[in-house]
């Protein structure tokens, strides 16, 4: 069994506050990703040799300062996977938070501990990042929601990066109009919101265990919608090894050349995986930056600013705390797979709370065209689940 840990690797002995007490977030805690920079303090990014090797933040990443300027105070800085390389949650370093949702399964990553503190009640909002599901799969594993901004939305800078042209920041909240304050403070919503065109794509419905789909369509409102899959003809499976790879050699040049200079000691799954990013060729890396280009072109034509899609989060419930690390693989590679759509092409994307298989929560997703954020918040008010769905 996994040990457990404080979702918070830091809690602050008093919370920081911005200039003005007043603010739409005004009185509304906030529990920072440790990738995160605080300036002076220091930022871990969940492997005690990067933080030893960086020491203490000079300055604050601007997403924090909009948050510390709207009145939010931070209380702490919260649990990750080592360098962000993780969906899991599980962090060989430093522990694993609990799910507060589902005890006995593992909160999901990288942002676990931001997700795992918002279930928990200890904080308002959990800012975390989403490079290929870091918000996304734990908020669906912890039962809360979960956005994914549209990429290039909110400021990267002061955040470890891991593959930039993926990563975003993003954030966890347990209700719905808290994330639409929190979402206020970045971009002012549309006046006006067109007839929305829902489309249920058959093809990512069919990735999700069968008695996931079960329950979330038990769930799910009546509303008028198409099924068609989102890929007419193929296979998704070469979306996921598009993404693998361009993210994989992203990462190494990234973080690659700290990585050979420092020898970090990873956990089981990280220390592969960065292996693996290494030996990705300029050659493999061009052949996936074409395909990248083809299925951003296609998702842009086949969704336009009207169209939300509408889909399971995750093939599954949370694994089990138990599960064994081959097993682990096999999930996150059937998560990535539903996850990387939005990542190709830049997409907003929220996870809904909507029901439980198991036991255990599973989210649903909205995604739409850049831009949509607040069209899918607003959105996701139709799909808030009734009591009896969450039971």
């Amino acid at each position: 069994m996994l040990p457990t840990c404080d979702p918070f690797i830091a809690r602050f002995d008093s919370p920081l506050k911005g200039q003005s007490p007043s603010g739409a977030l005004a009185g509304l805690r906030v529990g920072v990703k440790d990738g995160f920079d605080i300036a002076g303090h220091v930022t871990g990014a969940g492997c005690p040799e990067w933080g030893q090797f960086h020491g203490a933040a000079t300055a604050t990443s601007p997403v924090v300062q909009v948050l510390l300027d709207a009145g939010a105070e931070i209380i702490g800085k919260t649990q990750m996977d080592e360098l962000a390389y993780s969906l899991m949650g599980v962090n060989a370093r430093y522990g694993t938070p609990l799910n507060p949702a589902a005890q006995d399964r593992v909160p999901g990553g990288s942002s676990s501990g931001s997700a795992a503190s918002v279930a928990a009640g200890l904080v308002d909002i959990g800012l975390g990042s989403d490079t290929g599901g870091s918000v996304r799969l734990p908020a669906s594993f912890c039962g809360v929601y979960g956005w994914r901004p549209t990429h290039g939305l909110m400021s990267g800078d002061s955040l470890v990066p891991l593959a930039p042209s993926y990563d975003t920041p993003g954030f966890f909240t347990r209700d719905l109009m808290t994330m639409a304050t929190v979402a206020s403070v970045f971009q002012d919503a549309p006046a006006t919101v067109k007839p929305i065109k829902f489309w249920l794509p058959s093809d990512l419905w069919s990735l999700a265990e069968s008695g996931v789909s079960a329950a979330l369509r038990d769930a799910l409102p009546v509303v008028d919608h198409r099924s068609d899959p989102i890929l007419p003809s193929g296979d998704l499976s070469d979306w996921l090894g598009a993404f693998r790879i361009h993210q994989g050699y992203e990462i190494w040049q990234t973080l690659g050349p700290w990585i050979t200079q420092n020898q970090p000691d990873f956990g089981p799954g990280i220390r592969e995986r960065f292996e693996t990013a290494s030996r990705i060729t300029r050659q493999d890396f061009d052949s996936a930056v074409e395909k990248r280009c083809a299925i951003r072109k296609h998702l842009e034509k086949a969704i336009d600013p009207a169209t939300i899609l509408v889909f399971p989060t995750s093939p599954g419930a949370a694994p089990l705390r138990s599960t064994q690390q081959s097993d682990l693989e096999l999930f996150r590679n059937a998560a990535l797979t539903m996850l990387c759509v939005a990542g190709h092409a830049g997409l907003p994307q929220i996870n809904i709370p909507l029901a439980t298989y198991t036991g255990a929560p599973v989210g649903l997703s909205l995604a739409g065209a850049r831009g949509a954020d607040h069209l899918l918040i607003k959105t996701a008010q139709i799909f808030e689940p009734k009591p009896q769905d969450r039971a």
